[in-house]
């Protein structure tokens, strides 16, 4: 039976966790780091950088560099006046109106925020598979509880365009709940383990969850 992997699609940064002999594994990328930014650049070269690389080169090179797609996941344009004062990039809106990004190194090219999120996702499978030495093909994803049904759909496409099964769509406060003991029955029927914005994960057996800081402190609770 293949992994099930935890990925965290965070604003600023991912994160992708694993079970292994019964306790979670935050995986660390290439570049050692538990954490990879969620950032995609193209530089002029015709080159894409995903992670901590493309973010190294953000001042340099800002037209094209994009990060925090998250907020514009399945967005319309006419909704993201705010957000888009935000970053240097350039933001539009497409034939139906929703979001776009356009990256004059990529010669004018435009990318939905799900496309971009596909390399990051992509960054992430692919850090869990050089870890795990096998392929992964299913994943369970967290998302902002605030997220409605585009944006969770736009999540769960662009995990499916990056080659993930995307098992479940989570809301950050269920872990929370689940930390206290609610929803075990109705829920470990469903999942292997979860993993959280934070971090969190649920064990096989429901008896701990971890949590994950953002100073890539990591810690157990027993339930």
């Amino acid at each position: 039976m293949s992994k099930v992997i935890g990925i965290d699609l965070g604003t600023t940064n991912s994160v992708v966790a694993v079970m292994e002999g019964g306790e979670p594994v935050v995986i660390p990328n290439s570049e050692g780091g538990r954490t990879t930014p969620s950032v995609v650049a193209f530089t002029k070269e015709g080159e894409r950088l995903v992670g901590q690389v493309a973010r190294r080169q953000a001042i340099t090179n800002p037209e094209n560099t994009i990060f925090s797609i998250k907020r514009f996941m399945g967005r319309k344009h006419v909704e993201v006046s705010e957000e888009e004062k935000l970053v240097p990039y350039k933001v539009g809106p497409d034939s139906n109106g929703r979001v776009q990004v356009t990256i004059p190194n990529a010669e004018n090219e435009t990318f939905s925020p799900p496309e971009i999120s596909v390399m990051v996702l992509q960054k992430m499978r692919q850090t869990a598979e050089d870890y795990l030495g096998t392929k992964v093909n299913q994943a369970v994803v967290t998302v902002p509880a605030y997220f409605n049904d585009d944006q969770r759909q736009a999540t769960k496409d662009a995990g499916k365009i990056a080659g993930l099964e995307v098992l479940r769509i989570v809301n950050e406060p269920t872990a929370a709940a689940l930390a206290y003991g609610l929803g075990k029955n109705s829920l470990r029927r469903k999942l292997p383990s979860l993993i959280w914005v934070g971090v969190l994960m649920i064990s096989r057996s429901w008896n701990w969850v971890m949590g994950y800081s953002r100073s890539s402190q990591q810690t157990v609770i027993r339930t």
